[in-house]
């Protein structure tokens, strides 16, 4: 029985780099749009923050970018789910409220 080859991507140091600097630019962007008090769009802006954060952390560091391609069908469909809830949420609280 022939045994498969295992092949790995190996990442550059550098590539690690950039993106914990990205990483850490979305963060003090956090921090300024939360000074900002945007009242209606504070929690969109942070969750679009948020969203790009872990999309950056899931992509490179968790290196989703090698998994097969299906997994990463499955986790669009489960971050739309998502959006869905939170965003069902929201329209309920603010129909509620206002």
């Amino acid at each position: 029985m022939a045994e498969k080859e295992l092949t790995f991507d190996i990442t550059q140091t550098k590539t690690y780099v950039v993106i914990w600097l990205c990483l850490l630019a979305l963060t003090v962007t956090t921090v300024a749009v939360a000074k900002l008090h945007l009242t209606g769009y504070a929690v969109a802006a942070a969750l679009v923050i948020a969203t790009a954060k872990a999309g950056l952390v899931v992509t490179f560091f968790m290196h989703l970018r090698q998994e097969p391609w299906i997994l990463k069908i499955m986790l669009v469909l489960v971050l739309l789910a998502l959006a869905l809830s939170i965003g069902l949420t929201f329209s309920d609280v603010s129909l509620r409220h206002g």
